[in-house]
């Protein structure tokens, strides 16, 4: 009877540690609400001053849809929700949301017709008794152009006469708001640099830059005293003759200052850098990113810049080629494959200077569909399918580069594809969300995450140690997330290792925190 009563609880034991969780997370659901806003997107998620959570959302209504306000959800620390705010506005583009010292702002930029101009504006308000007070930024006469904002990765068009962008640091304790406009002679490019407190801190006349050049700006760093901006974009040649294997744009390095601008182009036979990130680490300025052997957007490996952040002069460069491990992570055992379409999603400094990354390979087709009427109509899909992520040492030595494979695909909201990203203790880590039960794995060798047909998703995390050796596991089953994670919206906590992610379906919604052990 003991001998029976010891197998049976060594069988229980055995079992527990094979189910055993491996990943270092835990995770609380909170309740589920109903929302009587069907169709919205998140724009703004954000910790108040109390350790809860406000959060944004852009509604639509109507037989066609059209925005028309948006609903500020407060939560407590308990993932409960407390209150609701119905911030009724239509006729702005939104732009971005940020909290700061207890203040809800939300961006818009505006077309005036009566005046002829642009105009960007906050909206502010405190989140203790929401009322909203409207504060003009900007405003730039021109005349009125389609997508002004709008954001192509590969190619630019600068021939509508008014373009601009408005770029946030990592940590978003500032903003530039680029505005070119051109009419006939009148050419004019203008920075401005505020602060999230809404101070301006400088602006700076750029139009003399532009005469053979013109800039698409992609990121940007800004000096501790937000004196100085950073900022990394491409340079489109204007007037140049080009060969066959030139590009028609050169990456460049602009640092900005209410005293004046320096340049640095990023410029070598044979290479062609692609999506440079600016990281200030202490007294060093590092641009690190992908390359090119040939002109297009294909990747041969990782480019890496030691810039002096007072002259602009590079002092060291690495190009670190792609390993065979991470082809064969992407390939197999193909040949003649390209890597292509990489877009920055995030970076991490360690203490000792190390540098971690990731990107995705993302791109837009395009499609004509029926209707039930009979009419085509164009319809875009978005896609975002490999992760790319890379570990850099403090001098810029690639230590490995790692490929995710996955497939995903979207028409409408983007927040519940793509994937969020977690560093800690020299591990990488990457949640997904996707309706399969497992990832495929090809001559147990390769991973690779399939979209998926299920409305319900599984949330999958997949990390990289400090060696670069992957592993992964379902952390929650779709049977408990009967909502989807919007997974690449995330609020991140650092200071207490948690995360925190919205779900929503139709009428049903909920919050999902996830803590780091």
């Amino acid at each position: 009877m003991k001998n029976n009563l010891f197998l049976l609880i060594c069988l229980v034991l055995t079992g527990m540690a094979v189910n055993a969780q491996k990943m270092p997370v835990s995770y609380d659901f909170g309740e589920k609400y109903r929302d009587r806003y069907r169709y919205s997107n998140l724009v703004a998620i954000d910790e108040d001053d109390s350790g809860g959570y406000i959060l944004v959302r852009a509604y639509y209504q109507g037989l066609i849809l059209k925005p028309k306000g948006y609903l500020i959800e407060k939560y407590n620390s308990d993932l409960e929700l407390v209150s609701e705010y119905n911030y009724k506005l239509k006729g702005l583009d939104f732009v971005n949301g940020f909290l700061k010292n207890g203040q809800l702002n939300l961006l818009f930029l505006n077309y005036n017709e009566s005046r002829g101009t642009y105009e960007y504006w906050v909206h502010t308000s405190p989140i203790i008794n929401f009322n909203f007070k409207e504060k003009r930024l900007l405003s730039i006469a021109s005349d009125e152009v389609s997508d002004p904002v709008g954001k192509n990765y590969y190619n630019r068009d600068f021939s509508r006469g008014f373009t601009t962008a408005i770029l946030f640091n990592e940590d978003k304790t500032g903003f530039v708001i680029s505005t070119h406009h051109k009419k006939g002679k009148n050419n004019k490019h203008m920075i401005h640099l505020f602060d999230t407190a809404l101070n301006k801190k400088f602006e700076y006349d750029f139009s003399d830059e532009i005469d053979e050049k013109n800039y698409a700006f992609e990121n940007v760093a800004f000096s501790p005293d937000l004196q100085t901006a950073y900022i990394v974009g491409k340079a489109y040649f204007k007037k140049r003759r080009f060969r066959v294997d030139e590009r028609k744009f050169q990456y460049e390095l602009i640092k900005v200052s209410q005293y004046g601008s320096q340049t640095q182009s990023f410029v070598d036979p044979g290479k062609y850098p692609e999506a440079l990130y600016p990281v200030l680490i202490k007294d060093k300025l590092v641009c690190v990113g992908f390359y090119a052997d040939r002109k297009d957007n294909r990747y041969n490996g990782i480019a890496y810049f030691d810039v002096n952040p007072n002259s602009l002069d590079i002092r060291s460069q690495k190009y670190n080629p792609f390993s065979q491990q991470f082809m064969e992570d992407k390939f197999g055992r193909e040949e003649d494959k390209d890597i292509k379409n990489l877009v920055f999603k995030g970076v991490e400094v360690t203490d000792k200077g190390e540098i971690f990354f990731n990107a995705e390979e993302y791109f837009v087709s395009s499609g004509l569909e029926t209707t039930g009427a009979g009419q085509r109509v164009k319809i875009e899909r978005y896609h975002h399918n490999d992760i790319v992520s890379v570990k850099l040492d403090s001098n810029g030595t690639m230590e490995w580069a790692r490929n995710i494979n996955k497939t995903e695909v979207t028409q409408g909201d983007g927040a519940y594809a793509s994937y969020s990203s977690y560093c800690k203790d020299g591990n990488t880590y990457f949640f997904i969300c996707t309706a399969a039960e497992n990832p495929q794995l090809i001559n147990n060798e390769r991973l690779i995450f399939k979209q998926g047909f299920s409305r319900n998703r599984n949330v999958f995390l997949i990390s990289l140690d400090e060696n670069g050796t992957m592993d992964y596991e379902k952390i929650i089953d779709q049977e408990e997330a009967r909502l989807p994670l919007m997974v690449s919206k995330p609020l991140k906590d650092e200071a207490e290792d948690k995360m925190l992610f919205y779900a929503k379906r139709g009428s049903r919604k909920q919050l999902v925190k996830v803590d780091f052990k």
